[in-house]
């Protein structure tokens, strides 16, 4: 819901400033609407039917992939498009992967979202809508025996190109149920923002990188955001974050068939890393209509084994949602409307 607009309506009506609270605190649990509020009075409650919606996001489509992820499609009130996904796991966890802005205007060269037309930042209560509409789905689907876990902000659009509505969400996602420490923002090495955070933000939330080249003239043709701010100062920056904040950086490495999953690309990110401040994520390439091809499974081993032998911790992603384009890289919404089969 608009925070804003409710707390203007709230005041406008005369309400004491706990009314606020009170409604966001049933939004949060995962309440379906305002007649769910039962300790709000009946006309406080009609009045806000009427003046505040009760989300600042339309669901248009909803897909549920094999492995249970979902991909919701939402548009704003004036008509942006807005991918999120809910990626659920056996052992319980339930973790939301949200967007900051409606397209993207750093036109990475191996992501889908980068190709749409850019839309505009998104609002803390639209990034807050995103993750309340799983909530409020989890509640539906199990009854209220499980929430969610963790968040990414890892969908569609930079994060710190709006970083103050990003970091107003993340703050508010404890009432929600997603701790600072189980919440993760990826940036692409935007400075402004990325100073920002080190600088600014205390709590425990959780900064990923996505690198995808460590040499400075691949990483500008798959990243144009190199050219204007180099890996080495994105990396010195990211290395006073650990030193500030005594958490690792997690490093996002999308690897492509013949472009950089070679051993010698390898040792040159293995080169450029410190084992104590950085964790490597390797993902395998998810398809997005291009000519692009992700990696062999055996070419990510062989790239994982000279992480090994340098002593940089290294993962390799689980894909979820592949099916439906919800896996990493693959948020591209149609602003059009679709109706699910």
């Amino acid at each position: 819901m608009d925070i804003t607009l409710l707390e203007e309506t709230l005041e406008g009506s005369g309400e004491p400033a706990y009314r606020a609270r009170q409604v966001w605190e049933w939004a949060a649990r995962g309440a379906e609407g305002y007649d769910a509020m039962t300790n709000v009075p009946v006309r406080l409650r009609d009045l806000l039917s009427e003046a505040v919606p009760f989300s600042t996001l339309t669901v248009v489509d909803e897909q549920v992939a094999r492995d249970g992820t979902v991909k919701t499609l939402f548009h704003t009130s004036d008509g942006h498009p807005v991918e999120a996904v809910l990626m659920r796991y056996r052992d319980g966890r339930r973790s939301i992967c949200v967007s900051s802005q409606s397209g993207c205007p750093l036109t990475c060269t191996f992501c889908a979202t980068g190709a749409m037309r850019f839309g505009r930042n998104l609002s803390v209560s639209e990034i807050l809508d995103q993750a309340l509409h799983f909530r409020r789905l989890e509640e539906l689907d199990r009854g209220g025996a499980s929430s969610l876990t963790n968040c990414v902000f890892m969908g569609m659009g930079e994060p710190f190109l709006n970083v103050d509505n990003v970091l107003g969400a993340a703050r508010r996602l404890p009432d929600i149920g997603i701790t600072h420490r189980r919440t993760t923002i990826s940036t692409v090495g935007w400075m402004p923002g990325l100073t920002r955070f080190v600088d600014e933000v205390e709590e425990p939330i959780r900064l990923a990188l996505s690198l995808h080249a460590a040499d400075p003239v691949l990483r500008s043709q798959l990243m144009p955001v190199n050219d204007r701010y180099p890996l080495p100062d994105v990396l010195a920056e990211c290395r006073r974050y650990v030193a500030l904040r005594r958490r690792k950086v997690f490093v996002e490495y999308v690897m492509l068939e013949g472009v950089n999953d070679s051993p010698r690309r390898a040792a040159e990110l293995a080169s450029v890393l410190d084992r104590d401040a950085f964790k490597v994520n390797l993902i395998p390439y998810n398809p997005t209509g291009s000519d692009i091809k992700g990696s062999s499974r055996d070419a990510i081993a062989a790239f994982k084994q000279v992480l090994d032998r340098a002593g940089i911790p290294a993962t390799v992603r689980l894909t979820r949602g592949r099916d439906i384009a919800a896996a990493c890289g693959q948020l591209a919404a149609d602003p059009r409307p679709r109706i699910s089969a």
